[in-house]
């Protein structure tokens, strides 16, 4: 069984910072891509930034403004998140392709969402 377990939303004024963290546990054997989506009401859940054996990827949404990062040896990502503004508002999932020690096939795991609000 595999776990993802985000912390860190809240609410934050315009112009402020947050950082989310996303810590895998369970019987994961390698991790090979973490990242974050978010999703407002009514629309689909977009990719916000990932992380894949060092290559980071970023929506152009947030480029210059996120940075993503990741602790391999404690199974985790961050998401530091500066300048938000209140397009910045949603949920916010952490994703995982992990293989796990009775399935080498990677497969997708989400954590519980975090909302981050941002005021104006």
């Amino acid at each position: 069984q595999v776990q993802l377990v985000e912390s860190g939303g809240g609410l934050v004024q315009a112009g402020g910072s947050l950082r989310l963290s996303c810590a895998a546990s369970g019987s994961t054997r390698s991790i090979n891509t973490m990242g974050w989506y978010r999703q407002v009401p009514g629309k689909e859940r977009e990719l916000v930034a990932s992380v894949n054996s060092g290559e980071l990827n970023y929506a152009d949404s947030v480029n210059g403004r996120f940075i993503i990062s990741a602790d391999n040896a404690k199974n985790t990502a961050y998401l530091q998140m500066n300048t938000l503004n209140p397009a910045d508002k949603a949920v916010y999932y952490c994703h995982a392709k992990i293989s796990t020690i009775t399935n080498f096939v990677p497969r997708d795991f989400w954590g519980q969402g975090t909302q981050v609000t941002v005021s104006s």
